[in-house]
């Protein structure tokens, strides 16, 4: 499979990208690289690899709750830019 200049063209249209010949060339070039090494993976066999989630082994790295103070509430109202009953305002965005 490759991929063909008018195609880049084609794509960078689509992106609203106005490429010069020299970068139709140059992505041209990269992309049936790109091309060519997933074929190249293609036809490596598979068959007896289990499929896995991760490539490396993933573990839990957050931190146990714990119960703290929080800001006073004056604090937090000081920086909003508008308040109403102890809440922050903010504009609607529904009608």
């Amino acid at each position: 499979m490759s991929i063909s200049a008018k195609q880049v063209e084609h794509v960078a249209n689509l992106a609203r990208l106005e490429l010069t010949e020299e970068e139709k060339e140059m992505y041209t070039e990269q992309l049936n690289a790109i091309l060519k090494y997933a074929e190249k993976l293609g036809s490596l066999d598979t068959d007896e690899i289990e499929p896995t989630d991760h490539a490396v082994p993933l573990a839990n790295v957050l931190r146990e709750d714990e119960v703290r103070p929080s800001l006073p509430l004056e604090s937090v109202l000081l920086n909003a830019p508008d308040e109403e009953d102890g809440q922050i305002k903010v504009p609607a965005v529904l009608e």
